[in-house]
């Protein structure tokens, strides 16, 4: 298992024989790209059981980002699976910033080489992060689509600004309504969750707030979640043309006392 964040040309040729090793190339760039791939070379015999796939988002565990229920296409279609000894004519192309190359090679010498590109994303939606600190935005575009924002450690979440709940009809009409709270559990059907968990799965989610409205400053929603995943989720019905920006940094030692969620207590 690797992470790679380089546009390139690359090269795996199997050293050993171990028919039951499953590797895998976690591709990560920008939030705003979107992730090419094309295997140029493949020496992977099917007799062997060797396989290589190409997986439109990242699997651990069993758990996917993005998530089942958010993805665009349903979790068959992310997957592509193939072997023998040819080049694949098919370009890959993920739906959002992270990819993955799961492999298993079992005869020494066999192997495969893939080229890496990233290209522009002019709507992200979902966003995976592995330690960065900066500010996002999520949005839904005025669509029936939920995204996500997910990091790969603990951190601490604030919100800069918030428009979730706004009719395309009455825009000329907002008005501030302040953060409303507990959104999701007051029936309304578009919010923000945020949250975190041991894993990618959001049905596993421990959600600290859902929050909705429309707040240009909403100083006071700070979150900070001591756990393996922090996620942010955008839940839109597209009855509304919704955004929220936030600011995330890896949260630290002296955060934990204020924490609003710590996993694993």
């Amino acid at each position: 298992m690797e992470v790679q964040s380089e546009e390139g040309q690359y090269f795996f040729k199997a050293s050993q024989r171990d028919s039951n090793m499953v590797c895998g190339v976690y591709l990560l760039t920008d939030p705003d790209k979107n992730i090419e791939v094309i295997f140029d070379y493949l020496n992977v015999p099917c007799e062997t059981n060797g396989l290589v796939s190409f997986i439109d988002g990242w699997e651990l565990n069993g758990q996917f980002f993005p998530s089942i229920e958010d993805h665009p296409k349903p979790l068959q279609s992310r997957f592509t699976e193939f072997c023998g000894q040819r080049k694949v004519k098919q370009v890959f192309q993920s739906s959002q910033n992270a990819a993955l190359i799961q492999y298993r090679i079992p005869t020494r010498g066999n192997g495969f080489g893939f080229s890496v590109r990233f290209i522009k994303n002019p709507t992200p939606c979902n966003i995976l992060l592995e330690g960065t600190q900066d500010v996002f935005t999520l949005r839904n575009y005025g669509k029936h689509i939920n995204c996500s924002l997910t990091t790969l450690y603990p951190a601490q979440l604030k919100v800069l600004s918030l428009g979730v709940g706004l009719t395309f009809r009455k825009r000329n009409l907002e008005v501030e309504t302040g953060t409303i709270h507990k959104c999701d559990k007051r029936g309304m059907p578009d919010f923000v969750q945020l949250g975190g968990g041991d894993g990618l799965d959001l049905t596993k989610l421990a959600v600290v707030d859902s929050i909705c409205g429309m707040d240009s400053r909403p100083e006071k929603v700070v979150e900070t979640i001591f756990c393996g995943v922090t996620t942010v989720r955008l839940v839109s019905s597209g009855e509304f043309d919704n955004a929220v920006t936030i600011a995330v940094r890896p949260a630290e030692e002296n955060d934990i006392p204020t924490a609003s969620l710590v996993c694993g207590l």
